[in-house]
């Protein structure tokens, strides 16, 4: 299983959104991946973090649609908060995304290290 890390990374993307519940799930996502791959624990834990931001992006493209609607039905005011609220979104997005994607590059390469020292 070691050559196919598209597979890997997509097992700990999902091992990511299961356990999204849990504070620490990107790093689980990531060591999964990382385990799996035996090897490039980083760029596949990495891999899986992006994965598990595919439910968030659509979560957000839902978000931004209601708040589309509703600000072009409330006149200047509610557009200008709505686009008040879209970019405190998009920098809370940006935020959120650096910190799964880091925690899962984490997990990835304590994944890997998990491997190698045969501790699993």
């Amino acid at each position: 299983m070691a050559d196919d890390s598209t597979m890997n990374a997509l097992i700990g993307g999902v091992v990511t959104i299961v356990l999204s519940f849990t504070g620490f799930s990107p790093i689980l996502g990531g060591a999964v991946a990382g385990y799996l791959n035996q090897r490039d624990g980083v760029r596949v834990g990495t891999l899986a973090g992006l994965i598990a931001l595919v439910p968030l992006i659509l979560g957000l493209f839902f978000f931004g649609g209601v708040l589309g609607l509703f600000s072009i039905f409330g006149g200047r005011g509610a557009m200008m908060a709505g686009g008040i609220g879209l970019i405190i979104t998009l920098f809370a997005f940006a935020f959120v995304s650096a910190i799964i994607v880091g925690l899962s590059a984490l997990g990835g390469y304590v994944g890997e290290y998990l491997y190698t020292e045969d501790v699993l």
